[in-house]
């Protein structure tokens, strides 16, 4: 196979790929950011009066914007249009016609009384991609129900094993539920496109933040299939494998991952110097480990409490013992490993000015990621994209536009 590079530099995975991203919030602009980042051209449509809820979901503010706009809608062009209008569905309809994928995450039935829909849009593009995003699907008997995150992590498992194990139920610090369904919507529209290559046809994608949710439970989820049990939440343990959580050293918490017996007798042996835990009948198989954890997890926390993270943690290193400390989200994006992958970009800002931003972790040798613009302003490219269509910018026949 040959290995020689092409004389210019491959363009983006996705250049020459439009989408017309209909969606708001969460999931939907976290999918069409990540295409974004892959090369794709995404025309935002926002609404004149206020755009993207995220928009007001501040604080954190910064030049009029908040940081929750800026987290999913890089890479983005945004077009202000009042869809409700007669002018504004035109205009997306004309939009379209210059698309190859469309991105909404409406109420079912909402955009039906727009034409808007993907039975009424396929009827003339039959190489239409349409991804719809809601809570529940739009086969569901609740597909009338709005979709929020926090309920999807409620009612679809993740809460019942999140949280102390005689504690509240608790739901995930970011909003997991749309960010799966988010990354399960991109795979969906790059299968699709690639379908359409072979065949000419596009189809509707109908993605489910309860769908996705389901997924997430992996192991937990095929756990309570095969048993018929209901898991129990283990706070910070792990149901299954003992000692494999956060432990309290002198200066701070750290994670330990003992994840086979062999790593059990280094553990104790080399790194805590007490090979007699290991001789322990109690502890010296994972099951019985798993067992006995309320007589292990205090003993091993009492020894760990005696001296500082960094010793223990030079010390799981000599071993291979997995091990990591527990980080607030600053020390995290400001570590060197951060630093390293270049997972934060800086851009420049039309009000906000210089901005720091989480970048892509898409990682391509050939076809790189686009380097990150920043978040657009309310119709920022309204003008630009409406003169690229040929449709007038200026006069009566012009929607409703910032």
């Amino acid at each position: 196979m040959s290995t020689a590079q092409p004389a210019q530099p491959r363009k983006p995975a996705l250049a020459g790929v439009r989408i017309l991203d209909l969606s708001r919030v969460l999931a939907g602009p976290w999918c069409t950011m990540t295409l974004a980042d892959l090369g794709a051209d995404v025309i935002k449509i926002e609404n004149p009066a206020g755009g993207d809820d995220t928009r007001g979901w501040g604080p954190p503010n910064v030049g009029g914007e908040s940081a929750y706009f800026f987290c999913a809608n890089r890479n983005k062009r945004s077009v202000a249009v009042d869809i409700s209008q007669p002018e504004g569905q035109a205009l997306v309809r004309e939009l379209l016609a210059h698309c190859d994928v469309v991105v909404e995450n409406f109420r079912a039935g909402a955009l039906q009384r727009y034409g808007l829909d993907y039975e009424s849009l396929s009827a003339s593009r039959p190489d239409l991609i349409y991804c719809s995003i809601s809570g529940y699907g739009r086969s569901s008997p609740l597909a009338d129900r709005a979709g929020y995150d926090y309920i999807m992590q409620a009612e679809g498992g993740l809460m019942s094993i999140t949280g102390e194990a005689e504690g509240e139920p608790m739901k995930v610090g970011v909003a997991v539920a749309d960010l799966f369904t988010g990354m399960y919507a991109v795979q969906a529209i790059l299968a699709a496109i690639i379908a359409r290559r072979n065949d000419g046809l596009g189809q509707r994608i109908d993605m489910a933040l309860f769908d996705c949710q389901l997924t997430m439970l992996a192991n937990v989820g095929s756990s309570y299939l095969v048993s018929g049990k209901e898991p129990v939440r283990y706070g910070n343990g792990h149901p299954a494998v003992v000692p494999y959580q956060v432990f309290p050293t002198r200066d701070a918490e750290i994670v330990v991952a003992v994840g086979n017996d062999r790593q059990f007798r280094l553990f104790c042996e080399q790194v805590l110097e007490r090979p007699d835990i290991a001789a322990d009948p109690r502890f010296s198989a994972n099951a019985d480990r798993a067992r006995h954890r309320e007589a292990l997890v205090p003993l091993l926390s009492d020894i760990l409490r005696t001296q500082d993270a960094a010793h223990w943690q030079a010390r799981l290193a000599t071993t291979g013992i997995p091990t990591g400390r527990v980080r607030t989200v600053g020390a995290a994006l400001e570590s060197p490993e951060a630093q390293a992958r270049g997972m934060v970009s800086e851009v420049e800002h039309p009000t906000a000015g210089s901005i720091r931003l989480v970048s892509s972790p898409l990682r391509m040798s050939g076809t790189p990621v686009r380097t990150p613009s920043p978040p657009p302003t309310l119709g920022q490219h309204t003008d630009e994209v409406l003169a690229e269509i040929g449709w007038p910018t200026r006069g009566r026949s012009q929607p409703k536009v910032v």
